[in-house]
């Protein structure tokens, strides 16, 4: 009995690969070298221990990432800057849009002085994120 290749038309699904893996070769690993394949795989950040294995293999090299507490607080420090330069240019916006659409000449004015304060105040913070960065990268 021969079976036929039947090619599914119209039923959807994942398009068909044109190399499949379709070779599989098993390796056995004492305790010890487990172990160490383990912390390799884990600080590759790769997601799967099979291409980990095959980019070992073929000699692909693999970066190494490490975090350190300093890092983190930085990216945390630069993450609430950038939320906090979000929102005064959010601000920003909606006073501009409101002089060019509703307001008398003397309104505009009072909002004019608004606007200074606010763009005051996004002056501060980007040189609030500057510094941050150029002590980040004073340190590293």
């Amino acid at each position: 009995m021969e079976k036929k290749n039947v090619t599914r038309r119209g039923k959807g699904g994942r398009p068909a690969k044109n190399d499949t893996a379709s070779n599989c070769v098993m390796v056995r690993f004492s305790d010890e070298e487990y172990a160490r394949l383990l912390t390799l795989w884990e600080q590759s950040g790769v997601a799967a221990k099979a291409v980990f294995i095959k980019a070992r293999v073929f000699g692909e090299g693999f970066r190494v990432v490490k975090t350190d507490r300093g890092t983190l607080e930085y990216v945390a420090k630069l993450t609430q800057f950038h939320a906090q330069f979000r929102a005064v240019g959010v601000n920003y916006n909606q006073v501009v849009k409101e002089l060019h659409t509703h307001f008398s000449e003397k309104k505009a004015l009072a909002l004019l002085y608004k606007l200074e304060k606010i763009t005051g105040e996004l002056a501060a913070i980007g040189r609030e994120i500057i510094a941050l960065s150029e002590e980040f990268n004073k340190r590293w």
